[in-house]
């Protein structure tokens, strides 16, 4: 089942969808990991992103056409198998905003299948039913809120904004990372190249972020796409499948790399292995620091 949206379906440079791409089925390669080709502008700044998780389809539209002007990056879905098709959408969302009464998978049951896939997204539940019994059980799951729809969209942007300030304020004690031209903010998921966003996605971040702080020693395949999926995941055909998408990822990260520095080259490829950021060299007081 595909993505039901209000504009757009998947993430482009500028936190919005893009409708005309998506028709082409430019986007998601067999990993779920975004297309740079879908990326339109790979150094721009994101909008907060966001997923509704509703199979009214009056309200699913309309709230996600209010959300997207109140400046927010909305992909919309209309039960949970739909999403749990998609894990890599939810995995690069800031927020997840679930319906408590779901047809097939309840929301209730949506939210820990989300965290066994090793989704960790801040979760928000929707409900025409506010519960107090319901509204212990959600937080007793992880959510962290509980929100009456017919309180408003104004209400909701307000409740939304909260939780991604909570969710920065509990990991901004983690450190930056900087290796040469590169500055890694880990707290927000964000590689930063020459000072310019490179637009990465999570899963992309993750990649790099796993190269760079091993700079000059070689990374496997099968270690990248453990950090992007879990350890012992098997995608793609055959035994050693995933490891064309592990080039494909590579592929991507590099194209926007090159859209912020044509010259860009720290990611070299190890035949028959993986690959290393930087190689020949390790990180020193000059060129990689942690803050």
């Amino acid at each position: 089942m595909r993505a039901v949206f209000a504009r757009h379906k998947v993430w482009s440079g500028r936190g919005v969808w893009d409708p005309s791409r998506a028709e082409r089925g430019v986007g998601m390669n067999e990993v779920g990991m975004q297309d740079a080709d879908a990326a339109t502008g790979g150094c721009s700044a994101p909008r907060l992103r966001i997923l509704v998780i509703d199979d009214d389809d009056i309200f699913r539209n309309t709230l996600a056409a209010e959300l997207d002007e109140q400046g927010f990056s909305v992909i919309a879905f209309p039960d949970g198998r739909a999403l749990l098709a998609s894990p890599q959408l939810a995995d690069d969302a800031d927020i997840i905003l679930l319906e408590w009464g779901l047809p097939h998978v309840a929301g209730i049951d949506l939210l820990p299948r989300l965290r066994k896939l090793g989704i960790t997204v801040p979760v928000v539940f929707l409900t025409r039913q506010p519960l107090t019994i319901n509204e212990a059980v959600a937080f007793d799951r992880g959510a962290l809120d509980f929100i009456d729809k017919s309180r408003g969209t104004s209400i909701l942007v307000h409740r939304l904004r909260a939780v991604a300030r909570a969710k920065r304020s509990e990991t901004l004690s983690e450190n930056c990372y900087e290796c040469g031209r590169l500055k890694l903010k880990p707290h927000v998921s964000r590689a930063y190249w020459n000072e310019i966003d490179v637009d990465l996605t999570v899963s992309e971040f993750r990649i790099v972020h796993l190269l760079a702080k091993n700079v000059g020693r070689h990374v496997g395949y099968r270690e990248i796409y453990d950090t992007v999926r879990y350890r012992g995941f098997v995608g793609g055909n055959g035994t050693d499948g995933y490891r064309t998408n592990v080039r494909s990822a590579i592929k991507r990260i590099r194209h926007k790399f090159r859209l912020c520095d044509p010259s860009f080259a720290e990611i070299e490829n190890f035949a028959a292995f993986g690959y290393v950021w930087g190689r020949g060299r390790r990180p020193d007081a000059a060129s990689a620091l942690m803050r």
